[in-house]
């Protein structure tokens, strides 16, 4: 019998590895790679075929999820670890032992318009939602299935009144290396 599907949420700022990044990859489908919160490479480890996924828009104005994507592989050791040319390279991380995972991730749907924080905040069923906890700061995290169902309900809400809503791009303190996106 097959596992209950699980719901999570991926946050990258837009200018980093947008949702538009994702669609624009082959196969619309990437390597989630980065990770360096054990907590967050613990959920990544947690992810099952299948999983769906909140995609999260952070640092921009106003954050919001974006878009849906599914889990395709489950979690593997992380290579930009190992690369010391890799933003995300760490000293610590060896072939024998990589310390760090990723999981590939497949563009289901972009929302028509995002969905903004502001509006989530605004919906009692979400009270509890791990995004909206104060302090709440992984880039991977467990979404209850129907906080999930309740995204998405908010994402086909009158598209044109929140297309007004849309991220806007923030000045960036320092310029934001690509995030890889590689056809599996």
């Amino acid at each position: 019998m097959a596992a209950k599907p699980q719901y999570w949420l991926v946050k990258s700022e837009p200018d980093c590895f947008s949702i538009q990044h994702l669609a624009a990859s082959p196969k619309q489908t990437t390597f989630w790679s980065g990770v360096r919160n054990y907590q967050a490479r613990n959920f990544m480890k947690a992810m099952h075929v299948g999983d769906r996924v909140l995609y999260y828009h952070s640092s921009c104005d106003p954050p919001a999820v974006a878009g849906v994507a599914v889990v395709v592989k489950e979690a593997y050791p992380d290579h930009t670890a190992l690369d010391p040319q890799d933003d995300h390279y760490d000293p610590k991380a060896t072939k024998d032992k990589p310390i760090w995972e990723m999981v590939d991730l497949k563009l289901e749907r972009i929302f028509d318009a995002p969905v903004p924080i502001g509006a989530l905040r605004g919906v009692k069923s979400l009270a509890a939602m791990e995004l909206l906890k104060t302090g709440s700061r992984l880039s991977v995290q467990p979404v209850r299935p129907n906080e999930f169902a309740t995204v998405l309900e908010l994402a086909d809400l009158q598209p044109a009144e929140a297309s007004a809503t849309a991220p806007k791009k923030t000045a960036s303190k320092k310029p934001v290396k690509k995030k890889a996106a590689r056809a599996k």
